[in-house]
């Protein structure tokens, strides 16, 4: 298998990625399809990023995946934790492939410094993120957030993840997610399911 270098990726921006049966299309020139936050992130983003529109129904990772015949290899989930410690709760963002779970319990809890750290519920995630649930990403998040990034992630050459709303999806590099504010970018974050 030939080695891709990360210029050689980054290359030719306007060539759109061939990834399940999505037509994608350039997400600067379609920023309706995407959730107001990460419409406005899009210009901080160091490479292309690109966009397909889903059925609302289709948007969960296992019916996505399905649906539009992308590996979960190639999708990533977004978690939203709520990290406590001495009464103070801090939100941060986990991204991990769909092939594995977020160590909520492990090394999240230790490296955001928390005694106890959760799944933050629905109704907070969506109102703290400005995103639907289904579609919350790391792009376009408060800039108070943490966003914890999984090796295989940074790694990854595309990734599809949320786009902020449950209509669509976002295509980008591994890299892209690795570079975003607040992005730290750990081994081990995704562990094996099962």
């Amino acid at each position: 298998m030939r080695t891709v270098s990360h210029d050689q990726r980054m290359a030719a921006p306007d060539s759109a990625p061939q990834l399940g049966t999505l037509t994608w299309l350039p997400a600067a020139d379609h920023r309706e399809l995407l959730g107001e936050p990460v419409a406005a992130a899009l210009p901080s983003l160091t490479g292309p990023a690109w966009v397909a529109s889903i059925d609302d129904e289709a948007a969960d990772t296992a019916a996505f995946n399905d649906v539009y015949e992308v590996p979960a290899a190639a999708s990533a989930n977004c978690v939203v934790v709520a990290a406590r410690r001495s009464g103070e709760t801090t939100l941060a963002a986990c991204l991990v492939l769909a092939t594995t779970r977020a160590d909520v319990n492990g090394l999240v809890r230790r490296h955001l410094g928390a005694r106890k750290a959760s799944f933050a519920p629905q109704d907070v995630a969506v109102a703290e993120s400005g995103m639907a649930y289904g579609g919350i990403t790391p792009v376009g998040l408060p800039a108070s957030w943490p966003v914890l990034v999984d090796a295989a992630v940074a790694a990854s050459e595309l990734v599809v993840i949320g786009s902020g709303t449950r209509g669509s999806k976002l295509a980008v590099s591994g890299a892209v997610l690795a570079g975003l504010p607040g992005a730290e970018v750990l081994e081990g974050l995704g562990q094996p399911i099962g």
